[in-house]
This record gives structure tokens, C-alpha cells and sequence, in this order.
């Protein structure tokens, strides 16, 4: 059992005590990044951060088993996984009401206009008549995606007095009976709420979901909150919708390159200096690959929509209450030993 290998990337001190302490008769180790997992590693535990790709499972072939610390898969290469028959878990359910409470901390601080209210306060420039904000109370908000996640905020908007419309894939009718909302289609939603909120997972249906087209038919000044993938919205066309007044505010928690949370752009240039090293040839103007060229695209409007006044923001946190973390670690460890059980 000592050489079955079980690797834990980016993971906090409390966090590794608790694996440590369950995982004792096991070879556990704990790394901050992919680089450094060994190749014999049989069971990986990683973070939403941590991109799986075919490259990695290639320098890996003894992996077996990936269990993400997250609810979301799209870091992941579940087509490659699949095929090299690498079992794949998640945790579902954890962000049920953290998130939920969250997206409403985001909502309120647009509402209130705090961060345009502090900023011209503390330049000395505050007045009440030009930071006048709004009452949730009475307006519409609309919840795009009526999940786990997405039916708490619906509870949390009726109990606000808001009016609450909601759509959804699959919508399911006794919900409505029970909670205070309606099911309405997609250009319905958007063309009615005077807020709008994302709880919807990203993928090929749903990246850019609010694009260029889609944010020009929403209610002029409608305020969009954004706690769930940062794909789900194209960058650009946000920045032109905040700039135009058609958005008049955002609230976010995820951004298309989130690296610009955390010092991307040194690592970003790193990368790019390490690809011009690697090219060959005499012509010194090397061609970057087509992913880190979108990488650096999306880095950099990444940046320049956290600039924009009228968004308040929040680097991927709203997953992050003790009672959230609790769960996370207690679920990933129960799916590592069903995996050793033979019962996943």
C-alpha cells in the first residue's frame, strides 16, 4: 500500500493535515503545482486552477484516478480521460448556499455602488447626488441557470422582494410551486431583468453565452453578476457594453484568465520569454502557439475589465466559507477511498 501514490496540488495547511491524517498508511505528498507531481502518481487531487491536459496525462501514465476539489470538470480534458480510462470525480453541492450568498454580497455592492462610492470618497469627491444607488426591492432579477445554486438565489431574490424570473435547460415545474418565481425563455430574461446573474456550467452551449449580440438585447443599465465560470462571458464585448452604458454594472467573482488574480502577468511573460528559448531557427521574431496568444489576449482584457469602475470583483472566493471548505476536503477524501474500495 506505501507505493501507491497519492499527490494533492494546491492545497491549504489545514487542508494537508486533514489529508495526512487520512491517508496515513498511503505515499501522500503535496505540491503547489502540476510540475511538480511525480509520473508514477496513481490518484491526483487538484484545483479549479489546475489544467488537465493530454500532454499531462502522457508524463503520467500510471494516473488512475482525478478528484477535483471543485464542483466544475473544465479544467479537466475529460475526452483524453476518458480514453486513457482515468476516473474522474468532483464535489457536488458544497456551493449551494455559500455561492448563493455571495452573488448577493456582489448584487448589493452594485446596488450601493460601493467601490465607485469609496474610491470618490476617499479622493474627496464623493457626493450623494452622483452615487445615488438602487433598491433591490421591486426589480426584476434574472437567474440564468435554476440549479443547486441557481434555486437559492431565487429563494434569496423573493425574500429581497425582487421579482424573479429564471431560465433553465430542464425546468422543473414543482419548483415554481414552491418558490416565488417563473420559468421564461432565454430573450425574455434578458430583455426583462434589471439584474442578471450566471449559475450555469461552461461548455461548448454556453461559453460566451453573453456576447456582443446577447448584452445589446438586455435592459439598458442592467447590472450582471457573474459567480460561476468567467468563459461564460466574452471580455470584450463587456468592457464595450460597461463603456456604452448598456451594462451598468458587473459583479465578479470569475474572469475569462484568472491569472490576473493572482500575478499572471509575470508568469505569462515567463512563458512567452520560454517559448522564444525553445524556438529555432535564425529569425528572432518567433510566433507564440495559438493558446498562449489567446491566453495573453485574455489576460490582458481580463485586466482591463477589473479597471473599470463599475465592476466590483472578487479573485474566485465565493466558494470560500469554512463550512464550504469543510465539505470540500471531507467529499474528496470519501471519493479517494470508495477509488481504493473498488466502489467509486
Amino acid at each position: 500500500m506505501q507505493n501507491r501514490k497519492i499527490c494533492f496540488v494546491a492545497t491549504e495547511s489545514e487542508e494537508e493535515e486533514y489529508f495526512s491524517e487520512k491517508f496515513g498508511a498511503f505515499d501522500v505528498s503535496f505540491h503547489p503545482g502540476l510540475d511538480g507531481v511525480p509520473e508514477d502518481v496513481e490518484v491526483l487531487s487538484i484545483f479549479i486552477n489546475d489544467r488537465i491536459t493530454e500532454e499531462f496525462l502522457s508524463q503520467h501514465p500510471g494516473l488512475k484516478m482525478i478528484t477535483t476539489r471543485s464542483m466544475g470538470c473544465d479544467h479537466i480534458d475529460l475526452e483524453a480521460c476518458a480514453k486513457r480510462q482515468v476516473m474522474i470525480t468532483h464535489v457536488s453541492g458544497y456551493g449551494e448556499n455559500t455561492v448563493a450568498e455571495h452573488t448577493f454580497a456582489l448584487m448589493l455592492a452594485l446596488s450601493r455602488r460601493l467601490r465607485e462610492s469609496t474610491e470618490a470618497a476617499l479622493a474627496g469627491k464623493f457626493t450623494h447626488e452622483k452615487f445615488r444607488g438602487m433598491d433591490l426591492r421591486g426589480s426584476t432579477l434574472g437567474v440564468i441557470g435554476a440549479g443547486r445554486v441557481g434555486l437559492h438565489v431565487i429563494r434569496i431574490g423573493a425574500a429581497f422582494g425582487m421579482k424573479v424570473l429564471a431560465y433553465d435547460a430542464a425546468p422543473n415545474p414543482l419548483h415554481t410551486e414552491l418558490l416565488e418565481f417563473k420559468y421564461t425563455s432565454f430573450e425574455h430574461l434578458i430583455r426583462e431583468s434589471h439584474v442578471l446573474t450566471l449559475h450555469i456550467p461552461l461548455n461548448k452551449e454556453t461559453h460566451h453565452i453573453l456576447d456582443r449580440e446577447t448584452l445589446s438585447r438586455c435592459r439598458p443599465g442592467v447590472l450582471l453578476i457573474n459567480t460561476a465560470r468567467g468563459r461564460l462571458i466574452d471580455s470584450e464585448a463587456l468592457i464595450e457594453a460597461l463603456d456604452s452604458g448598456q451594462v451598468g454594472g458587473a459583479g465578479l467573482d470569475v474572469v475569462e484568465e484568472e491569472s490576473v488574480f493572482y500575478g499572471g502577468a509575470t508568469a505569462l511573460i515567463g512563458a512567452q520569454i520560454a517559448d522564444r528559448v525553445r524556438g529555432t531557427g535564425s529569425d528572432d521574431r518567433i510566433a507564440l502557439p495559438v493558446g498562449r496568444m489567446k491566453e495573453i489576449s485574455r489576460y490582458l482584457s481580463s485586466n482591463a475589465l477589473l479597471r473599470r469602475p463599475q465592476v466590483v470583483y472578487t479573485p474566485h472566493n465565493a466558494y470560500n466559507s469554512d463550512e464550504s471548505r469543510e465539505f470540500i476536503s471531507k467529499t474528496t477524501s470519501e471519493n479517494i477511498h470508495h477509488y481504493f474500495a473498488a466502489n467509486p
